[in-house]
């Protein structure tokens, strides 16, 4: 009966102990409760910084002005009538390639071809007889010029037996208006003496036998072989000089070593219109001293471009001959001349 009070009162102590830690944890919940419930007191503003104390600021160096960039038309065919956008150009650099070069220079006379499709030779003529006499009139002075005299020659001295047969004080007279009508008289008399006697009054068709012809050099025979013989050759004259070296297609300044130079950039079935192109472009835009740069079709192949006049509408006033409105230098051209736009010289006097 002990044993049985004294478990019953175990029980009851353990029951009342249980109780009591849970009404702690109740009460415990019930005050973190109220302690969230609470508001919270707001943070106090933050005081502003200080502000820093101003420092000089180093001067700023100016940028160098930038230099002005060249620029040159686009394309150059249809600026000849108009202005055309503009590109920079990209000159060749001064290690340029073999290849590169090539490619450059015969892309120039492409050009060239597409401007001047009706370049021929600027001397008239009607046979070979006349187109050496003609060449050797034509040293030291213009086409023009020559064309003006040589009807009156030819007129009484057709043939070269006739010529070689003339009075030369007689034919000093025709050929005044040449300049050195003495030396001229002296060559084209010889010349003919020489076709009459050497030759059968022909002229002939080999170049060994041409340069043999009093007054008569490689310029000279190229012209005759090209034109009345339709054989390939190189014409070196004095534009031809010009252009080929501000082209940098050689540094050469000897005519033959540029001849020699240039046919090695070019098929030989190209070289006498290549002569043309290139003749007539030095001529009508690429001129010694004043080139028309703002009206160039080549503009962005050439390393010189800017040595000129490169406003487009100055430029287009330099334009000589049927580019710029003029006469051309023949007073019979062909009919492809006339067919684009070219008119004929005037005779001699006729202003």
């Amino acid at each position: 009966m002990k044993k049985a009070a004294s478990s019953k009162k175990a029980a009851s102590s353990k029951s009342a102990a249980s109780k009591a830690t849970a009404s702690k944890a109740t009460a415990s919940k019930a005050a973190s409760a109220s302690k969230s419930a609470a508001p919270k007191k707001p943070a106090a503003p933050k005081k502003p910084a200080a502000p820093k104390k101003a420092t000089k600021a180093a001067p700023v160096k100016k940028a160098p002005a930038a230099k002005k960039v060249t620029i040159a038309p686009k394309k150059a065919t249809a600026r000849l009538k108009g202005t055309a956008p503009a590109r920079t150009v990209v000159h060749p650099p001064g290690d340029e390639s073999r290849t590169a070069l090539v490619r450059r220079a015969r892309r120039i006379n492409r050009e060239l071809a597409e401007v001047f499709p009706y370049a021929h030779p600027e001397l008239d003529f009607e046979n070979p007889f006349q187109l050496v006499v003609a060449t050797v009139l034509s040293a030291q002075t213009t086409d023009l010029r020559v064309n003006q005299t040589t009807p009156s020659l030819f007129a009484k001295y057709p043939t070269p037996e006739d010529l070689a047969a003339a009075n030369p004080e007689e034919v000093e007279e025709i050929l005044r208006p040449c300049g050195f009508f003495r030396a001229k008289t002296k060559s084209v008399i010889g010349l003919s003496k020489a076709l009459a006697e050497d030759f059968g009054g022909e002229v002939p068709g080999r170049l060994e036998d041409l340069v043999k012809l009093p007054g008569v050099g490689r310029k000279t025979a190229f012209v005759v072989l090209g034109n009345a013989f339709g054989r390939p050759g190189i014409t070196v004259d004095t534009h031809f000089q010009r252009l080929v070296r501000r082209w940098r297609w050689t540094a050469e300044t000897d005519p033959d070593k540029i001849e020699a130079a240039i046919g090695a950039l070019f098929p030989k079935s190209d070289w006498t219109d290549l002569s043309h192109h290139v003749i007539w472009h030095g001529r009508r835009i690429c001129h010694a001293r004043k080139p028309a740069c703002g009206a160039c079709p080549i503009a962005p192949l050439c390393p010189a471009y800017g040595e000129g006049e490169t406003d487009p509408e100055k430029a287009k006033k330099l334009l000589k001959y049927e580019k710029g409105g003029f006469p051309g230098q023949r007073l019979k051209p062909p009919q492809a001349y006339l067919d684009a736009g070219g008119t004929p010289a005037p005779p001699l006097g006729a202003g």
